[in-house]
């Protein structure tokens, strides 16, 4: 973080009001010498009005002081110098306390008030001083010049400091405006920033879950047929040596397929993985649009590669050729769909025949297909499993119809599952076409 706006602002090290030690010394300096000025100007006011020097002298330091205060109220200290003015005291306090009040953050009409009355001070002041000196023949000059000379001066006492300390109350507004500029743009910044690291982290772990959803798939149906499979080429081996054959050659058919999907999901990790360490380096604002890009880019290639409804007869034939007594049915004239939609609905049928697998084994089951004006709906459903029938005991993460509610609401669908009134499970779901 920068300093600017409220870091930029420095703390109140200094005594009283003043924000730094060195602020202070410079008023009380101003102060002094405005004390000592107004001192030496109050012996001849003395003598003009008839009092004792020495009260000339004491009101002249008292009111030089008041220059002291000239920050926190510049109010008084330019209606105390407009109010001395008569006295000809205070040109040091009247100039500095004019520039204070004009860079201070008072209203304008107040700065402009202040400052009129102590030009017209001036002007009177000065105009009675010329006219008092031409009459005693001080100045022997034309009548102009007692009107040019009080004009001349009020203007040069008064309009310097007020527009150097209008100039100077501008910047600094200015300055400040600009810091806090800056700081909210740092703000913002940071903010984006975060929001980036959000999105990046955010992408990473859809990317997981998606992966995780693969893995689960692709081994869990391939490994569970594999496995009936096993059992049933141990069962017959003896008996049926040519359907123990066949059986462990379908064996081998399962784990090569698995074996080639699993390739394939390993390929789009290790594409992803260079992908990351080629934008190693770049801004944390386009980390969050990489890490997108590259979900999409491996979801994209999975849609490209992954499985479609075509293939769904060869998937029904495996879980047929493993003993299962299995179905399909399709309402509707076949279409193509968006990739993620086949493969989405393909996902979901062979999920629910991986669970016949694990959970029914020798259960009759039946898949339905249903190709609607704008949907698409499958329904699998099974019955009791026969009593002699034998359990392939495979175990059960428990993630499989979790993955497959995730699927369908991924892609706006709906997806039910529960148990049947017969003994069965049902799992169903409708897709959006779009």
């Amino acid at each position: 973080m920068t300093t600017t706006g409220e870091d930029h602002v420095p703390a109140l090290t200094g005594p009283w009001w003043w924000a730094r030690w060195r602020s202070a010394v410079l008023d009380g300096s101003l102060a002094f010498v405005s004390a000592l000025e107004c001192a030496v100007e109050g012996i001849p006011f003395a003598r003009d009005a008839g009092i004792p020097v020495a009260a000339g002298v004491v009101f002249g330091v008292l009111a030089g002081s008041v220059l002291l205060i000239r920050r926190k109220w510049p109010i008084a200290v330019v209606l105390v110098s407009i109010a001395i003015t008569p006295a000809q005291m205070g040109f040091l306090m009247a100039i500095v306390g004019l520039y204070t009040l004009a860079a201070s953050e008072l209203p304008r009409r107040i700065i402009a008030s202040l400052a009129g009355m102590s030009l017209v001070g001036t002007l009177i002041v000065t105009f009675v001083r010329v006219r008092q000196d031409m009459d005693s023949g001080d100045v022997a000059l034309g009548d102009w010049f007692v009107p040019f000379a009080s004009i001349s001066a009020s203007l040069g006492v008064t309009a310097p400091p007020l527009l150097l300390g209008l100039y100077v109350g501008a910047r600094r507004r200015l300055m400040e405006s600009l810091r806090e500029r800056a700081d909210s743009l740092e703000r913002e910044l940071q903010l984006l920033a975060e929001r980036a690291e959000e999105r990046a982290e955010w992408a990473r772990n859809e990317e997981r879950t998606r992966i995780a959803r693969e893995m689960h798939d692709v081994v869990a149906h391939r490994v569970s047929l594999m496995v009936v499979h096993a059992a049933a080429l141990q069962a017959v081996a003896r008996k049926d040596p040519e359907k123990a054959v066949r059986n462990a050659a379908l064996v081998g058919d399962m784990g090569r397929q698995a074996l080639t999907e699993l390739r394939e999901m390993l390929g789009v990790l290790r594409t992803g993985d260079a992908v990351e360490r080629r934008e190693r380096g770049v801004p944390l604002a386009a980390v969050g649009a990489a890490a997108a890009a590259a979900a999409s880019r491996a979801a994209d290639e999975e849609g490209a590669e992954g499985p479609c409804l075509s293939e769904l007869d060869e998937l029904i034939g495996q879980s047929a050729a493993a003993g299962m007594a299995v179905d399909l049915s399709v309402e509707g004239d076949s279409r193509l769909y968006a990739p993620e939609v086949e493969q989405t609905a393909y996902r979901v049928v062979q999920e629910a025949l991986t669970n016949v697998h694990k959970h029914a084994a020798g259960a009759k089951t039946h898949v339905r297909l249903a190709h609607r004006v704008s949907e698409i709906a499958m329904q699998v459903e099974n019955g009791p499993p026969p009593e002699a029938a034998s359990s392939a005991r495979l175990p059960s993460g428990g993630n499989g119809l979790v993955g497959m509610k995730e699927r369908v609401s991924a892609l706006g669908g709906v997806f039910v599952s529960g148990p049947t009134d017969a003994g069965g499970f049902r799992v169903s779901a409708v897709i959006p076409a779009a």
